[in-house]
Parts: structure tokens; sequence; C-alpha cells
């Protein structure tokens, strides 16, 4: 997935961001020049040793390419290990107030930790998280979320602003800094949009570590896409983002596809087929949208990277389909196929079939 090259006009001059610090999770990396990765979290019980491992499985066949599981307890680090056993993918444990399941995190093999660091307790509890990492080169993870600001913060701000939020990060880091660590990657995360937008803009002119974007508490699928797409895709045409995560109350696997389909319609280069259809009119003569869901379904687990124009009429048809590698544009009761640009011939009957057939051949 190369980064594309943005035309459009961004909210803020690329040139204001600094360029990212490449860090390894893993065998992945991010920042730099390297790809944006798409991950997910668990969402089942963390004493469901067997769910936990069937669900990672699931998504790093959905395409995930980094997959974070929460250790409440030093005896909760178990699930790591047992991930790890199953899929190749870096494996984030997500660490909240014990420093011990950090450290037991660590020594179950855990790809990065993320924490914040100062909710972990004292300094010297901070050390040993830290000394830990350094030891098996892992990075660290600063998660900041709106929903638990530090109080100090939301007295001096009134609410999660995004000054706010970016205080509380640059906070955090200084915090491993101290220790001499800087293998860290930085999420600052609202439900707000233009909240979330608004404070990596500003993070990625403070700092140049990378940085990890979504919108959290994003709600249901509906709404949840939305909103997701809106914020995240908003970051990625400005250029900001290392890695990302689509938050979804759904199933993960569904913020997997989401997230490369995000990825896709912000111009990178994803693979797989992409899809372009027409939301059809009065002129449409032939069943559009029973035929493109058809085709959608087909197409799931293809890995060829071609653009699919599925149209319903001669007007924009045509042109959509030439544009396309390959397409087809409606007629009554046929559709016109197109093949690089150029039309070939007419589809009778089974429309769908014959288009597959030739999908084939590409």
């Amino acid at each position: 997935m190369d980064r594309p090259q943005v035309t459009a006009v961004t909210a803020r001059p690329k040139e204001e961001c600094k360029m990212r610090k490449e860090i390894k999770i893993g065998n992945l990396a991010i920042g730099g020049n390297q790809p944006v990765a798409v991950q997910s979290m668990l969402n089942v019980p963390i004493h469901d040793m067997e769910g936990n491992v069937a669900q990672a499985v699931r998504l790093q066949q959905a395409g995930c390419q980094i997959v974070r599981v929460t250790v409440p307890t030093a005896e909760d680090a178990k699930v790591v290990a047992a991930i790890k056993e199953q899929v190749t993918m870096p494996v984030v444990a997500d660490i909240h107030f014990d420093y011990r399941a950090a450290l037991a995190a660590i020594d179950a093999g855990a790809d990065k930790i993320r924490i914040n660091p100062g909710n972990i307790g004292d300094d010297d509890r901070v050390a040993a998280v830290v000394k830990a990492c350094k030891a098996k080169s892992l990075p660290i993870r600063i998660g900041v979320n709106a929903g638990s600001l530090e109080k100090e913060l939301l007295a001096k701000y009134g609410t999660p602003t995004p000054e706010a939020l970016c205080e509380s990060a640059m906070r955090h880091v200084a915090l491993l800094e101290k220790h001499d660590f800087d293998d860290i990657v930085i999420s600052i995360k609202s439900s707000n949009v233009p909240t979330v937008v608004a404070a990596y803009r500003l993070l990625a002119t403070q700092c140049n570590y990378p940085l990890h974007v979504g919108v959290t508490e994003a709600g249901t699928y509906r709404m949840g896409l939305i909103k997701s797409a809106m914020g995240i895709g908003s970051l990625l045409l400005d250029g900001i983002g290392d890695t990302l995560r689509v938050s979804l109350t759904d199933a993960p696997e569904k913020e997997v596809q989401a997230g490369f389909d995000i990825l896709r319609a912000a111009g990178f280069d994803v693979p797989g087929p992409e899809i372009v259809s027409c939301p059809t009119c009065g002129r449409t003569n032939i069943n559009l949208a029973e035929i493109a869901a058809e085709v959608e379904k087909r197409l799931e687990g293809c890995t060829k990277s071609i653009k699919v124009a599925v149209m319903g009429c001669i007007v924009n048809g045509p042109g959509e389909a030439k544009e396309a590698d390959i397409g087809i544009a409606g007629g009554k009761d046929c559709a016109v196929l197109f093949v690089k640009g150029q039309q070939v011939r007419t589809l009778y009957g089974d429309i769908v079939g014959q288009l597959m057939e030739e999908i084939e051949k590409l």
C-alpha cells in the first residue's frame, strides 16, 4: 500500500508535518516511508483463551496487520503467548494501571506495549517497563483518550480540546524520553471527529513519532464507519497517519475491511479490487443493485488490484467503464462490456457470470 500522490487541497501544508520516525513492531515497520498498517483489537473475554486465539487467526486471514489484546493482569499475559503461537502478525499488549501486566506481557512475547505512562504508578515503575522494552527492542504506544484525560488538564482547558489531548500526549512522551526511550508511537483519540482531526494535525507539528490514527467510541457499524471515514480519511489526505484502527461496535473483522476501504478511498494502493457502481435512476433497465452486490460478493478474497465498474445506463456508464480495468454499462436487459477501455461485446442473460469470467482472464 504505497502512499498516494494526493492532489487535493489539504487543511495543513504537508511541509508543516514532521517526517515520522520509523519504528519496528515485530516483523512490521511503520513510520518513515512505510505503508500505513491496518490493525484491530480482540473483543473476546480475556479468560476465553481459545476464543481469543481463534479470533486473532480470523483477523489475520482478513488481512489484519497488527492485533491488540487487553492484558488486565500479569496472569492474563498468557493469552499473548497463546496468540503468538498461531499468528505471524505483531501482537500488542494493552495495559492499564498495572505495570506488572506490562512486564508479564513482554515476557510472554508481546511485540509492542500500549500504555499511558502516567497511570501505571511511580517513575520507578515506568523505568521498569522501559528497561524491559529496551532489552527486547519493543516499542511503546502512548494512547491518550478524551474519555480519560488527566483531571488537571480538564481543569485547565475545560473540555478535552485538541490542545489538551496534545499536551497530555507530550507529557507521557516526556516520561519515556526521561529514560532515554524513543521507540514511541502515539494515538490521541476522541469520539468527536473535528476534535480528532484538529488534535492530530497539531500533534503532527510537535513531534516526529509515528501516529496511530482513529476515532474512538465511533459507534455501531453505520455511524462508526461514517465517523471513522471522515476522521481517518481527512488525516490520510493530510499525509498524517502511520497505522490506523477503525473502532466499531461490531466484529473486529469488519474493522479491518473498513480500514482497507478507507485507505483505498483516500487513494492508497491497496491490494484487491475496487468496485465502482452508480446510484441508479429511472433510466436503468437492469437490476443494478442486485448485480453490483453479487459482483462484490463474488470478488471477496480476490487479490487482483483492479477497478471494476458496474454502471446502470449509457449516460455515465461507458465513460466510467472505460476508465476501469473492466466494467459494464447497462442497456435494456443487457450490459455492454468494456475491458481496458475498449468496448468488447454485449452481455445477455447471466451478466454477472460472464463478467466474472472476463475478470478471471485479467
